[in-house]
């Protein structure tokens, strides 16, 4: 087995289940789905989907950062949505919080989330 490590920050939401909020093997890191929960509180963000997409997207980062990279050494990048109508807007926030070249990435419609968010993000990032 790989050597593997276990990424962990309180700047992120904690594990809400038996996961990680992320691992690194090598100079790869597999981040953990995301949803817009406010790390201190454990809730969601009070807000409309614009402020849930940011919450993930800076949940993400405080990951990224644990890990010792940055959301720019993201290479793929999976959004879940319950409702595809809010893709342009993450199209819009996802070129605010990311650089080109942009990562590979899919956006898949969900029925649900945990705890009813509209919005979920997981990643794998290699660092340089």
């Amino acid at each position: 087995m790989p050597n593997r490590s276990v990424i962990q920050t309180d700047q992120a939401p904690e594990a809400i289940g038996p996961y990680s909020q992320a691992i690194k093997v090598g100079d790869t890191v597999y981040l953990s789905g995301q949803i817009p929960l406010v790390p201190s509180t454990m809730t969601l963000v009070d807000g409309d989907m614009d402020a849930q997409i940011r919450q993930v997207f800076d949940n993400l980062a405080s990951v990224c950062e644990a890990a010792g990279g940055a959301l720019r050494n993201i290479v793929k990048l999976n959004i879940y949505l319950t409702d595809l109508s809010h893709f342009g807007l993450v199209n819009d926030l996802m070129s605010a919080y990311l650089d080109q070249p942009y990562p590979a990435r899919a956006a898949i419609g969900v029925a649900e989330l945990p705890k009813g968010a509209g919005v979920e993000m997981d990643a794998v990032m290699v660092i340089d």
